[in-house]
């Protein structure tokens, strides 16, 4: 699946290239799935998707999680995500 604005095939991007910068955000007005809001169009917002729907897509292996199940590593193949994402969960999700 194509993770818009990645610059390698973990989705790492531009603003966010960590080891652990492993996880894509789906944007709810375009259906879209991208590697940060910084790299999504200006056309339109962010759109922030429902807590109980995919929106969460780990990088290494694909697997797609909703806000409830994504935390601290991938729970299909235990690739470590950025805690520090936690703090951008507004731009994200509709909480």
């Amino acid at each position: 699946m194509e993770i818009v604005g990645a610059i390698d095939a973990e989705g790492r991007c531009a603003h966010w290239h960590s080891a652990l910068d492993v996880v894509a955000n789906k944007c709810a007005t375009c259906d879209t799935w991208f590697a940060c809001a910084w790299c999504h169009p200006a056309d339109h917002a962010f759109g922030q998707m429902p807590l109980d729907e995919p929106a969460v897509m780990c990088g290494v292996c694909g697997h797609q999680m909703t806000f409830h199940e994504y935390g601290t590593e991938c729970p299909s193949c235990g690739a470590p995500f950025n805690p520090g994402c936690t703090t951008h969960a507004e731009m994200y999700f509709q909480v």
